[in-house]
């Protein structure tokens, strides 16, 4: 017998990520012979020192949390309330910055946002006639939501993270494992991706888009509510676009 669930598409979505990102959080999903798996209570608690845990209850905590080519897109597709801006070090065609940019873009980000609506545009795939960077910060302030890889340190990418920040609109931060996170935007929840070799980094793409998505979800559920480096110590700072 199949049972029919009567849970709106749309949640039960929300639903699955959830689970997965709360389940990483408890330590239940670990990796186990190359693959991620969820794990029985029992060998979590084995796994686990004695001195952290009682013998009569769970843990109270947990350990924390395809290359294309890409085409243009072009302004008619940047309508900038169905656009997530990506900022990135994009570097060189063939250098480690612009492999990493492509890696993370087509096999984590576009496939984390395909659920919500949103066209995901990195810099370099803006087609339209001006000065670069005022296309830039244009996508900046107006796009509905920002996604920013603060791998590599690029300074590029922390100055566009700064005026995102001072729009106080809905932004997610991701960095790859290993790349400290600078102490001004420590603060702000930033996932951590594992891609040193390919066998830390596949077992656990799912995972990632799993986080991502929860992610965007919470960033875009608090649209305009968003707290900042900026707005936590100047609460009444107030950015004004109109002559945009």
């Amino acid at each position: 017998m199949q049972l029919k669930s009567s849970i709106p598409d749309e949640f039960a979505e929300e639903g699955v990520d959830t689970f997965i990102v709360n389940l990483r959080f408890v330590g239940l999903l670990q990796t186990l012979s190359g693959a991620e798996r969820i794990v029985a209570i029992n060998h979590l608690l084995d796994s686990l020192p004695t001195s952290r845990i009682s013998a009569d209850r769970a843990p109270s905590e947990g350990p924390p949390l395809a290359v294309e080519g890409r085409g243009i897109i072009t302004q008619e597709h940047a309508a900038f309330e169905t656009t997530c801006f990506y900022i990135t070090p994009i570097g060189d065609e063939g250098s480690e910055q612009r492999k990493h940019s492509d890696l993370f873009l087509g096999n984590i980000v576009e496939p984390a946002l395909s659920t919500f609506g949103l066209t995901v545009i990195r810099a370099d795939n803006i087609d339209k006639p001006g000065i670069i960077t005022r296309q830039v910060i244009e996508h900046l302030i107006r796009s509905r939501l920002v996604i920013a890889d603060l791998s590599f340190h690029n300074p590029n990418v922390f100055y566009e993270l700064a005026l995102r920040h001072a729009m106080r609109l809905p932004i997610v931060q991701i960095i790859r494992a290993g790349d400290r996170i600078p102490f001004d935007v420590h603060q702000m929840r930033t996932i951590s991706i594992d891609n040193r070799d390919i066998y830390s980094l596949v077992p656990k793409i799912e995972t990632y888009r799993a986080e991502v998505a929860n992610q965007v979800r919470r960033a875009l559920e608090a649209e305009g509510q968003d707290d900042t480096p900026i707005s936590i110590y100047f609460p009444n700072f107030k950015v004004n676009t109109s002559a945009t």
